[in-house]
Protein backbone atom coordinates (compact mmCIF):
# COMPACT_ATOMS: atom_id res chain seq x y z
CA UNK A 1 0.00 0.00 0.00
CA UNK A 2 2.14 2.82 1.49
CA UNK A 3 5.87 3.32 2.20
CA UNK A 4 6.45 4.79 5.75
CA UNK A 5 7.95 8.06 4.06
CA UNK A 6 5.05 7.70 1.27
CA UNK A 7 2.98 8.03 4.30
CA UNK A 8 4.59 10.94 5.70
CA UNK A 9 4.11 12.73 2.49
CA UNK A 10 0.61 12.58 2.66
CA UNK A 11 0.27 13.71 6.03
CA UNK A 12 2.61 16.55 4.80
CA UNK A 13 0.18 17.07 2.06
CA UNK A 14 -3.12 16.63 4.12
CA UNK A 15 -1.87 19.34 6.80
CA UNK A 16 -0.77 22.00 4.17
CA UNK A 17 -4.15 21.82 2.80
CA UNK A 18 -5.99 21.87 5.72
CA UNK A 19 -3.39 24.84 6.98
CA UNK A 20 -4.36 26.96 3.81
CA UNK A 21 -8.00 26.33 3.79
CA UNK A 22 -8.19 27.68 7.69
CA UNK A 23 -6.00 30.31 6.58
CA UNK A 24 -7.68 31.33 3.73
CA UNK A 25 -11.06 31.34 5.94
CA UNK A 26 -9.79 33.50 8.45
CA UNK A 27 -8.58 36.22 5.90
CA UNK A 28 -12.08 36.17 3.84
CA UNK A 29 -13.38 36.57 7.01
CA UNK A 30 -11.36 38.73 9.47
CA UNK A 31 -8.85 40.44 7.89
CA UNK A 32 -10.03 41.72 4.87
CA UNK A 33 -13.34 43.13 5.95
CA UNK A 34 -11.70 44.70 8.72
CA UNK A 35 -8.96 46.60 6.40
CA UNK A 36 -11.52 47.48 3.82
CA UNK A 37 -13.33 49.01 6.86
CA UNK A 38 -10.31 50.80 7.75
CA UNK A 39 -9.49 52.16 4.75
CA UNK A 40 -13.57 53.45 4.44
CA UNK A 41 -13.53 55.06 7.87
CA UNK A 42 -10.09 57.02 7.29
CA UNK A 43 -11.27 58.21 3.96
CA UNK A 44 -14.35 59.25 5.27
CA UNK A 45 -12.51 61.38 8.10
CA UNK A 46 -10.28 62.73 4.81
CA UNK A 47 -13.23 63.88 3.23
CA UNK A 48 -14.78 65.26 6.15
CA UNK A 49 -11.48 67.28 6.75
CA UNK A 50 -11.24 68.49 3.29
CA UNK A 51 -15.02 70.02 3.20
CA UNK A 52 -14.21 71.53 6.40
CA UNK A 53 -11.07 73.00 5.40
CA UNK A 54 -12.96 74.69 2.21
CA UNK A 55 -15.64 75.93 4.86
CA UNK A 56 -12.99 77.68 6.70
CA UNK A 57 -11.22 79.12 3.61
CA UNK A 58 -14.74 80.41 2.25
CA UNK A 59 -15.27 82.28 5.61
Amino acid sequence: MFDFDQYLGFLAFLSILTLGFWLMIFLLTFVIPYWIGGALIERMKEIRAEKKAKRQAIQ
